[in-house]
């Protein structure tokens, strides 16, 4: 399977929908090998945030069904053929050849070792070659089980030197098992020594991360603390969540750390949920609302696509901290929902930003199958509506998310109250109050220092670039949404 990973993260919505094409001509191919360019075209000139800006999707670019068919078999690879009509500024619409593949991944369900980690050209090394930094192995993995921890460092994979041609193919192939070549770290000179050790991993066929890593109470002076390391908003542990404020609330906590550093998105309406856990239960209180294409923002009531803070989560009363403060910890690979929760707490809570920029991914996205009868939105209860000869999915941009307020544009990220900067040679333990961006974290909410250093700006710029890992991450709404 090639990979469609954007590197961000989109979002997922999930519609029910009348069919309604009214507002553009329905063109047939008169070529049954378009199936799947077909559907690209006319699920993304209905729904795409940026359809009126992209000629190629403009409902009155083709004259006949044979121009139509004609343009449509010019560009016979899928992948090709969507990038050809995505709107230049796109940075995160995606796609995969199954959409089951797809959809599992949304609920943390993946085929994994459990290895979470940077791919780093460190030039202090007068090599090409690229290292591996461990930032996170997920409990009861494989990587787990073999003693993979934060900080580890590899210099390759079955005895392959990493380099910035390979290490995809390396690291991110559709493959049972590969063999880690490790290395050890040089701190003082910032380089990475081969060593002689090799662990081989082996993925795991619908391994579930808890996107709850760390949730634990700090006393310090008698100031309670309190600390959620989230790696997703992952709607299926929302419960589990409200525990962990339930627990908050109980052991006297006033002030909260909810760290985001690596969380790249997930549920929206986990996100209300959260939201609602820190600042409150005021349902009247506008969260979010959505921004949609001029076709389909024309469709929609206000109240389709508002959403308000929350009171309850699956029929429990909802725990919440009720705050005017907290502490945000994110940094560029935060995104998305993580993002959505800084916005939308802003107009209501003063939200204090520690790490370096944010992502800057305000769209959301829809997931979209070959069903024309429901507008090509996938809906659980009509799987058996999707056209079987094509499993093709697409993931587009079709919106904006702005807060109460009406703030939207952050696609530049959001810039930290607090600079703090990560340093791979650093990575120590999460949770840990000595951990980095933690401890920088609890020295402003205590006053009291904790005499720790980010690294210089010019030895962490000139001595460090860092490689985005390709990852399939997906922001999603969960409601109901009627088009009228």
């Amino acid at each position: 399977m090639k990979k469609f990973a954007s590197l961000g993260i989109g979002l997922l919505l999930l519609i029910v929908g009348c069919s309604d094409n009214d507002d553009m001509e329905v063109l047939t191919p008169t070529d049954n090998d378009v199936t799947v360019q077909n559907f690209m075209w006319k699920a993304m000139n209905y729904w795409y945030f940026w359809q009126d800006e992209v000629p190629d999707l403009a409902d009155d670019r083709f004259s006949s069904n044979t121009e139509y068919t004609e343009f449509l078999q010019a560009t016979p690879d899928p992948e090709d053929f969507y990038s050809q009509i995505q709107f230049t500024e796109d940075r995160f619409s995606f796609l995969n050849e199954d959409y089951e593949v797809l959809l599992n991944s949304f609920s943390g369900v993946s085929k994994s070792n459990g290895l979470q980690f940077f791919v780093i050209d460190l030039i202090a090394d007068d090599t090409d070659n690229l290292f591996g930094f461990v930032r996170n192995v997920v409990p009861g993995s494989d990587a787990d089980e073999k003693g993979l921890k934060r900080g580890d460092v590899f210099t390759g994979v079955n005895g392959q030197t990493l380099t910035q041609s390979n290490y995809i193919d390396l690291l991110f192939s559709d493959v049972d098992s590969y063999t880690l070549n490790m290395g050890d770290k040089d701190v003082e000179n910032r380089l990475v020594v081969p060593n002689d050790q090799e662990i081989t991993l082996i993925s795991e066929e619908g391994l579930l991360e808890n996107p709850i890593r760390v949730s634990t109470t700090f006393d310090i002076n008698g100031q309670k603390i309190g600390y959620l390391m989230y790696q997703r908003f992952n709607r299926s542990f929302d419960s589990e969540l409200n525990e962990v404020f339930a627990q908050f609330v109980a052991e006297g906590v006033t002030d909260l750390i909810i760290d985001l550093r690596y969380n790249p998105g997930g549920s929206v309406n986990t996100t209300v949920l959260l939201a609602s856990m820190i600042y409150g239960t005021n349902t009247n209180d506008l969260f979010i609302k959505q921004r949609w294409n001029t076709k389909r923002q024309a469709s929609f009531s206000a109240s389709q696509v508002e959403d308000y803070f929350a009171n309850s989560v699956n029929g429990s009363p909802l725990n919440t901290l009720n705050l005017n403060k907290v502490y945000i910890i994110a940094t560029n690979r935060s995104a998305s929902a993580s993002e959505l929760l800084i916005n939308g707490l802003d107009p209501y809570v003063e939200v204090i930003h520690v790490g370096d920029v944010t992502r800057g991914k305000n769209e959301f996205s829809i997931t979209l199958v070959d069903d024309p009868e429901n507008n090509y939105q996938y809906t659980s209860s009509r799987e058996n509506q999707i056209n079987p000869d094509n499993r093709w999915v697409i993931q587009p941009l079709v919106g904006r998310n702005e807060n109460s307020v009406g703030f939207i544009d952050y696609t530049s990220g959001f810039v930290p109250d607090i600079e703090f900067r990560e340093d791979v040679f650093n990575l120590s333990v999460l949770g840990d109050v000595n951990e980095p961006l933690l401890a920088r974290t609890i020295e402003d909410i205590t006053g009291i220092s904790s005499k720790i250093r980010m690294a210089p700006e010019s030895q962490d710029a000139s001595k460090v670039r860092v490689f985005e890992t390709p990852v399939n991450e997906i922001m999603y709404l969960d409601k109901t949404l009627f088009e009228e």
